[in-house]
């Protein structure tokens, strides 16, 4: 961190994120992580031309989710299915915005279903956002118990995608 005469500078130099947008712009990058001592920028995009930047006191492991931007709250489930679904289950939730997709090819079988035994490196889906695919690990070790996300669905951050009884 600079300092000058009066003082210590703001952590965040502005000059430096938009020359960080500007390369990921240029370069198409989903994403960028810069550690420069104390100071964590952690940027990525939502969208063609929109950038999020996440402090480093919540950022998290690089290709993680990023929590600071605002998203619609997911569909409430109904009452009686959450209430008696949740207290014995794990729910999977997507780990970023994107549109999900059940399976690797749109001609090719879901790669889990209800009733399919999961361990924590499992493949339950993948998600797409800005052309680049991600596959979304289980992280848990069960059996399937239910689909929340259709096929090619939008997804918000957090949103519920599966429930799974745990083994």
């Amino acid at each position: 961190m600079a300092e000058n005469s009066s003082g210590p500078t703001e952590p965040l130099d502005v000059r430096r994120i938009k020359f960080l947008a500007h390369l990921m712009k240029r370069y198409d990058l989903a994403s960028v992580d810069l550690t420069d001592g104390e100071v964590q920028i952690r940027l990525r995009r939502r969208g063609p031309e929109v950038v999020s930047v996440a402090p480093a006191a919540r950022g998290m492991v690089l290709g993680g989710p990023v929590q600071e931007h605002a998203a619609p709250a997911p569909p409430a489930e109904p009452p009686h299915a959450a209430s008696a679904a949740a207290d014995s289950t794990i729910v999977i939730e997507s780990p970023m915005v994107g549109t999900y997709y059940t399976s690797r090819a749109p001609d090719a079988p879901p790669l889990v279903s209800v009733g399919s035994v999961v361990q924590p490196g499992t493949i339950v889906g993948i998600i797409e956002a800005m052309k680049v695919f991600t596959d979304i690990p289980a992280g848990v070790s069960g059996t399937i118990v239910e689909a929340l996300a259709k096929n090619a669905q939008p997804v918000e951050y957090g949103q519920p995608l599966f429930r799974v009884r745990p083994a």
